[in-house]
């Protein structure tokens, strides 16, 4: 069967081929009555735009996409533009990530499409990305799992982090639940602390929620109370949520006696942990004397703040060259099977929880 085309997607939603082209070069241009009929329609048919049909069947675009959600952070960004020198220190997760896919990407002689889930949603994403590469990766909750489904049809599709939710795309994901349940562990044996809380990220992160599996396998090993949810959560894991869920932490606990407050906060990303340590400090908390504090992801932040952060370093930038690596593979055997990689992460041991 040949792959639909813009006439067939015009046909199926009643409108001109003109309208379909401006849905996918400018969508504002179109009501969004009739935007959401020929994209419902151009996924029903599994056709993916493009700027250059004829180059995207024969895989020579020579560029390679990444798509994920806007991880920006105002407090990171403030602290670059303080310190000129910071850039490198303050490189977040998908930071990190474009970093590791540019390498790779140079080396295989590919040129990289960066799109960020701003303004216009998933939609607007994969109209953008999809027809103007050979092949793109994927991060977890970034693009509608139906929208994947047709785009792996003319294209090959890695998806970073998360469950592996498409069984014929390849997968990589890190060992966040290990990573968690070690640091967890990590402050029950070796510094005695009984009493963790656990700082979670919004329920959609499946990267945030698989952390707290971890930090639940350890507090059961240890035959301490399982809790069934965080402590808390924070609405984005940026610095400025940690800030506020530390501070709010520290209200719960006021005015109970020192063998009922948590001994320790566990973030579920160093992001949130660097906040809340400059919040701890602010309330006179002593870190770790008072409360130890770790994180994870092991950002280059985590290593320069004060107390240097005890949190879990995953691979973040080889996420990053495994995803073109795979992308690679799959342009040059469109009929390999798929393959699902779990990356290992490493404990930190630094001051923040009386380590170093």
């Amino acid at each position: 069967m040949s792959a639909p085309t813009v006439y067939d997607v015009a046909e199926r939603s009643g409108v001109s081929i003109a309208t379909v082209s401006r849905v996918y070069r400018n969508p504002d241009s179109v009501r969004a009555q009739t935007r959401e009929r020929v994209l419902d329609a151009a996924r029903e048919l599994g056709y993916v735009p493009s700027g250059n049909a004829r180059g995207l069947a024969s895989r020579t675009t020579g560029v390679l996409g990444l798509c994920f959600p806007d991880y920006a952070d105002p407090d990171a960004e403030a602290d670059a533009e303080a310190d000129s020198d910071a850039d490198d220190a303050v490189m977040l997760y998908s930071d990190q990530i474009i970093r590791g896919m540019e390498r790779a990407a140079r080396r295989h002689g590919y040129a990289l499409l960066i799109a960020a889930s701003l303004e216009g949603g998933p939609e607007s994403l994969v109209a953008k990305v999809a027809g103007r590469v050979d092949g793109f990766a994927v991060l977890a909750q970034t693009v509608p799992t139906e929208d994947l489904e047709v785009i792996s049809r003319r294209l090959p599709v890695v998806m970073l982090a998360g469950p592996r939710e498409i069984d014929h795309l390849d997968h990589i994901v890190v060992a966040n639940a290990d990573g968690e349940r070690e640091l967890a562990r990590h402050l029950i044996e070796d510094h005695g602390l009984r009493r963790l809380a656990f700082i979670g990220g919004e329920v959609t992160s499946p990267d945030a929620e698989a952390r707290f599996r971890g930090f639940q396998e350890a507090c059961r090993d240890a035959g301490l109370p399982v809790p069934d949810a965080p402590d808390m959560r924070a609405e984005m894991m940026t610095q400025a949520e940690g800030a506020r869920t530390a501070e709010a932490m520290l209200d719960r606990y006021t005015g109970l006696s020192d063998t009922e407050r948590p001994q320790a906060m566990l973030f579920a990303n160093d992001q949130m942990a660097v906040g809340a340590l400059r919040a701890l400090e602010r309330r006179g908390v002593r870190v770790p004397e008072d409360l130890a504090v770790t994180g994870f992801d092991g950002i280059p932040l985590s290593r320069i703040v004060r107390p240097s952060l005890t949190t879990v370093r995953q691979p973040i930038r080889q996420l990053g060259e495994q995803a073109v690596e795979l992308l690679v593979q799959r342009l040059g055997d469109r009929e390999r099977e798929p393959v699902s990689l779990m990356l290992p992460v490493s404990l930190a041991r630094r001051a923040s929880c009386g380590c170093g």
